[in-house]
């Protein structure tokens, strides 16, 4: 079976990791325990994460011309990625802030650097989104330029998985474009004015959509009338930091290679619980192998 070629459109950050007994309220300062220092940013996560779990993927993004820079790019590039279009902005890189305490939760403060910058597609990233599969895209870079995006592969027949994080103001061009939605509890709450119990409200956004529950799993449901809902698979959680990124490369992936979306749910649900077993974000991103250990076929 030939690769699945995916293109992430996305952010590129240096993550600098700490982790703590508990979180900082306002004003307090902790003692924490370890730091760890990765790539990160959720279109870097999720490129590596597809390239990890089979695809040929190519990133489109930007870096700073900063030491982070040089790193993100040799970092995202030893993954497997494709970086040849990676664009350098004069200036900082993107950066988050991310301090998880002792049970896997987090808290992220982003500083877009470079990816602020990710405006207007060239015709050479143009003609790499119209000849994948699949393309993925997030909400971490200006939102005209995931709409020029989207725009375009669903002119030339390419799938168009959003993952809408974080949840912000979207024109109805970008979701008019959009094959299927990604999101959780709190983003979907934004987007739709429901709660957990309304998820197909959803669907008047898009014709496909997928609510990421946490521990409780996930919920797949279409405008043809089709619901699952997946269960979680229990593991010890380490760090959640990239479980959303996990999930989403690795939907658009298994999709990608032509398996029905609810059993692409469930290979995703398995890659989003690999992920959480270890620090950080990139670097927690599983394998194919990983991700199939965990699989739970319905």
């Amino acid at each position: 079976m030939p690769q699945t070629r995916v293109v992430v459109l996305g952010s590129a950050n240096m993550d600098l990791v700490a982790t703590a007994a508990a979180l900082p309220r306002p004003g307090e300062t902790l003692l924490g325990a370890d730091f760890v220092m990765v790539p990160g940013g959720k279109g870097a996560n999720q490129a590596i994460g597809a390239a990890r779990a089979g695809a040929a993927c190519t990133f489109l993004g930007a870096i700073g011309s900063d030491a982070f820079g040089v790193t993100l790019r040799a970092r995202i590039t030893a993954a497997g990625v494709d970086t040849s279009q990676l664009r350098v902005a004069y200036g900082a890189s993107g950066v988050a802030l991310v301090m998880v305490n002792a049970e896997g939760e987090n808290a992220i403060v982003v500083s877009p650097g470079a990816n602020a910058t990710m405006t207007g597609l060239t015709e050479p990233e143009l003609a790499a989104i119209r000849e994948a599969d699949v393309l993925v895209a997030q909400l971490e870079i200006p939102v005209e330029t995931v709409t020029e995006a989207a725009v375009a592969a669903r002119a030339a027949g390419t799938r168009v998985v959003l993952n809408a994080a974080p949840a912000r103001t979207v024109p109805p061009e970008l979701f008019a474009a959009t094959d299927v939605l990604v999101v959780n509890e709190s983003e979907a709450q934004t987007f739709t004015g429901h709660g957990r119990d309304t998820p197909a409200a959803l669907l008047e956004l898009t014709p496909r959509a997928v609510l990421t529950l946490g521990v409780s799993g996930a919920w797949y449901g279409d405008r043809d009338g089709g619901r699952a809902c997946v269960p979680a698979v229990p593991v010890e959680t380490v760090d959640s930091t990239a479980a959303g990124d996990a999930f989403s490369a690795a939907l658009a992936v298994a999709w990608g290679e032509g398996r029905d979306l609810v059993d692409a749910v469930r290979w995703a649900t398995g890659a989003g619980a690999a992920c959480v077993r270890r620090l950080g974000a990139s670097v927690a991103l599983p394998s194919r192998d990983e991700i199939d250990e965990l699989y739970q076929p319905g």
